[in-house]
């Protein structure tokens, strides 16, 4: 049996982490409820942003890994970048978390 939580709740959580610090956080798309992935963008004030996602491990685990880190230079190719991921993947859920030091929370 899977012991994941579902995606929305995960979801929720991290949210409800985020603004209880103080931070922003925002669903940019909302995937499939139970099962779906989730690709965290993560930033401060805006700016510094890097997406994460949950990686397969040897172990058979699945670890939270930077994927993505923002140009800023080009900060559009790191946009298109994860609405084309959303496009890809309907079942895909991608958060915004803006907070100071956002990777504690997905720790």
């Amino acid at each position: 049996m899977d012991s994941r939580l579902p995606a929305h709740l995960e979801a929720a959580g991290l949210i409800r982490r985020i603004q209880a610090e103080g931070g922003f956080a925002t669903v940019l798309q909302k995937g499939e409820r139970e099962a779906g992935t989730i690709l965290l963008v993560l930033c401060e004030n805006d700016t510094n942003a890097r997406t994460y996602e949950r990686m397969p491990q040897l172990d058979g685990s699945r670890k939270w890994q930077e994927s993505r880190v923002e140009d800023p230079e080009n900060k559009q190719e790191f946009r298109d970048y994860v609405m084309r991921r959303g496009a890809q993947d309907r079942d895909l859920w991608i958060i915004e978390l803006d907070i100071a030091q956002a990777e504690r929370f997905i720790g």
